[in-house]
């Protein structure tokens, strides 16, 4: 009631829009995730997740991955496609987020926060906040994640640029699996860069940080995005009741 709802304005909801009633049906456990988009916003979509859903434990923060299917491996990038220009704890919470995103579709979780420069080579306000958000992410995952930033990209992803860039033994450089990038200008231009340069497949974007899954689909996909699209939002609902 302190928001305006009221009970007759929660029962029309329930009964007109299929968004909340799907998020009410897995708020009583009947159901353990829900995908829609393909008729509505993303907005529509995620709005009652927000409302009734709500973060999972140790999370305050919804954001998203792709993961990039390309021949030597998968990567997971984020976030490419909600938060625009997050905060420090927000950058962090989006780490850790990717990482228990990694993990649940079985790859091995080895984290950068990418930045323009690498370790302490360079100085600046973007890197600062790199370097508080890979704290944050740090503590979040207990310390049970590898977990390595400010860190460009090439020596994040190539051992040799690594030998040369990183001077400090890292279980991340030259072996990231999953790319965190600091704002939604940078994520959402470099998925497609790579996407477009490599003809590899980008298969997201995939929601992270509730409690239950829900995904959101483009109102343009096609029959075998929304099949993809139940499979893995079936993966993170195992995921979030084990």
């Amino acid at each position: 009631e302190k928001k305006g709802m009221t009970k007759e304005k929660a029962l029309d909801l329930a009964r007109g829009d299929p968004n909340f009633y799907g998020t009410l049906m897995m708020q009583r456990g009947d159901a353990h995730g829900m995908v829609s988009g393909a008729c509505h916003t993303t907005a529509d979509t995620m709005r009652p997740a927000l409302q009734i859903i709500k973060t999972a434990p140790g999370f305050s923060l919804v954001s998203s991955i792709f993961f990039m299917l390309l021949p030597e491996q998968v990567y997971v990038y984020g976030d490419c496609a909600i938060n625009v220009t997050p905060n420090a704890d927000q950058l962090g919470n989006i780490a850790a987020s990717s990482a228990v995103t990694a993990k649940a579709f079985g790859i091995e979780p080895r984290v950068a926060l990418l930045s323009y420069s690498t370790g302490e080579s360079g100085k600046g306000a973007q890197i600062e906040l790199v370097k508080e958000a890979t704290g944050v992410a740090k503590r979040i995952t207990g310390n049970s994640v590898p977990i390595e930033g400010p860190i460009q990209f090439d020596a994040a992803v190539d051992p040799e640029v690594a030998k040369v860039k990183v001077k400090h033994a890292s279980e991340v450089a030259g072996k990231a699996t999953v790319c965190v990038f600091p704002d939604l200008n940078t994520g959402n231009n470099t998925y497609k860069a790579v996407q477009q340069a490599s003809g590899c497949i980008a298969m997201g974007p995939i929601m992270q940080g509730l409690r239950k899954p829900v995904n959101d689909l483009s109102r343009g996909c096609t029959i075998d995005d929304i099949v993809n699209t139940v499979v893995i939002t079936c993966i993170q609902a195992i995921g979030a009741s084990s």
